[in-house]
């Protein structure tokens, strides 16, 4: 059993001060579902654990003007309670569905899962479709990072050291839209993902495409996004713009799945996210949170 510090600070301030003393010796945590793995299996062994839950201002879950703003301390399970994130951002309430199990829900959170940065990251393909931003802040302020913009490397990130991811901003959308998330892992409950693919689609027919597990970041398709724009998806326009999309991805075996397979599921699941989101546009369903694979 590994030994360290356990520190819990009650501001933002202090939690950064925190983190500039002990640099790379620190890790911080929320929920803890990847960071505690990850110390059992001697992966990460910081010499000082800085709990962020106690800081108030990580907790808050609300509309802001035209953007949904989500704290760092929420977790899965409080964004499928939301009828604000229901109601208006249905694509995050479905995918929330999908990470770990009720128990994992209960503790992990939105933020975590992105800091983790592992490439199968479940609310990745999601947010990035969703064009979500992440506040980050240190000393010398606040800085917003496009979610595009945040992975750099499997398991890497912009966060520099002093610095707290404080929340997630995604804009809130005013006319019509369809989206879906579909993974698909190795059977039914509790696994990563061996490809995630998420859609979006308004009604000016603007396209959003993200990829999970099938890079060495979560990526966006934005060449196949523009082959869509201002079409209606149909089969044929399906298998035009598969080989498109498959061209950001770059996926690798392992023991969850081989590149081929991956390669191969991805045109499986990009069709069929593409048809949800389409058919949910225009009120035909199917429902969010049914089933897609």
């Amino acid at each position: 059993m590994q030994k360290f510090e356990y520190l819990k600070p009650l501001s933002e301030d202090e939690a950064i001060s925190l983190l500039e003393k002990y640099g790379a010796s620190a890790k911080a945590l929320l929920g803890g579902t990847d960071l505690a793995v990850m110390i059992d299996d001697e992966m990460v062994t910081p010499k000082v654990v800085i709990d962020l839950k106690g800081i108030s201002n990580l907790m808050r879950l609300e509309l802001r003007g035209e953007y949904l703003y989500i704290g760092a301390g929420i977790t899965f399970n409080e964004l499928i309670a939301s009828k604000i994130v229901k109601d208006h951002f249905p694509l995050l309430w479905e995918t929330s569905r999908s990470v770990g199990s009720f128990g994992i829900r209960n503790r992990a959170t939105l933020v975590g899962n992105i800091c983790s940065a592992v490439p199968s990251a479940d609310s990745a393909p999601a947010l990035l479709v969703l064009n979500s931003s992440v506040e980050i802040r240190a000393k010398e302020g606040v800085r917003e990072v496009p979610i595009d913009k945040f992975f750099v490397g499997p398991r890497k990130t912009v966060i520099q050291t002093g610095e707290i991811v404080t929340g997630i901003k995604i804009p809130l959308e005013r006319g019509e839209t369809g989206a879906s998330y579909i993974k698909l892992g190795r059977y039914d409950g509790e696994d990563l993902a061996q490809v995630g693919v998420a859609s979006y689609v308004n009604s000016d027919k603007v396209y959003r495409i993200a990829f999970g597990a099938v890079a060495p970041i979560p990526v966006r398709a934005y060449e196949a996004e523009e082959y869509l724009k201002g079409k209606d998806v149909d089969e044929d326009l399906i298998e035009e713009v598969k080989p498109i999309a498959l061209k950001a991805i770059s996926p690798i075996s392992d023991m969850r799945a081989s590149k081929e397979y991956r390669l191969y599921v991805s045109g499986v699941l990009l069709k069929r996210s593409l048809f949800a989101s389409s058919r949910r546009l225009k009120k035909l369903g199917p429902a969010y949170g049914e089933h897609l694979v």
